[in-house]
């Protein structure tokens, strides 16, 4: 009986280290994975607080190529103070809509503007959830990721930083302009919403913090309370 058993999965065998060699490689591929993904786990990566934008950072790094900063982004002479519109600061918010890359902001209950953005990618999302804006910023240089994902961009500008009880402020999620690419509409971020300049820079005018006359960053307070976010798939 062991013998007639034996000789009928005999022919099968020789499969069992091609198996078990897959499943080693699909183990591998997915640790690979993870631990790509976990390595990198802030969005915007910058330690410059300072707001000033560096007049000699004219030359960045991304997605393998060498891309140069545009000069209306080095410009500061139309930078405005004033956060611009019709509705009550604390009536403003700003919807990102991940499934079709748009951004929305709404005064009151009115259409202020409407644009294309680009979003993080799969494996870098961008967060959903309600947050609020705690960091305004004119420019920061911003390094980060690795291989052919590694980018160093510097005097990105008009940024806004947001958190929430469950996004860490020390993550560095924020919307901002982008010279870097044009693809709006497609994801193309490593968790930041990507914005056209122009339209960070109104948004930037826009949104609160308010900043004060020369102010080149801001941070969010009870008395001077940052802008809602509504991120949603």
């Amino acid at each position: 009986m062991t013998k007639k058993v034996y000789k009928t999965i005999r022919p099968y065998l020789y499969l069992i280290p091609v198996v078990f060699l897959f499943a080693m490689g699909v183990l591998w591929r997915t640790t690979i994975e993870t631990t790509t993904v976990a390595a990198s786990p802030s969005a915007c990566e910058t330690n410059d607080y300072s707001g000033i934008i560096d007049p000699s950072g004219r030359l960045g790094y991304w997605s393998g190529s060498q891309v140069t900063v545009p000069t209306e982004v080095l410009a500061t002479e139309n930078d405005a103070t004033a956060v611009l519109g019709m509705a009550e600061p604390s009536e403003r918010w700003i919807e990102v809509d991940l499934s079709d890359q748009r951004l929305r902001a709404w005064d009151g209950g009115t259409l202020y503007l409407e644009t294309p953005v680009s979003s993080g990618l799969p494996g870098t999302p961008t967060p959903t959830g309600e947050f609020r804006i705690w960091m305004k910023i004119r420019a920061t240089k911003m390094e980060g990721g690795e291989g052919r994902y590694y980018y160093n961009l510097p005097n990105v500008p008009y940024v806004m930083f947001f958190s929430n009880e469950d996004v860490a402020a020390g993550l560095g999620y924020g919307l901002h302009g982008t010279y870097w690419h044009s693809d709006f509409g497609t994801q193309r971020s490593h968790g930041c919403v990507n914005l056209p300049t122009p339209i960070a820079k109104t948004l930037y005018e826009w949104v609160t913090p308010v900043l004060t006359e020369g102010q080149r960053i801001v941070r969010a307070s009870e008395e001077n309370p940052g802008t809602r976010i509504v991120i949603h798939d």
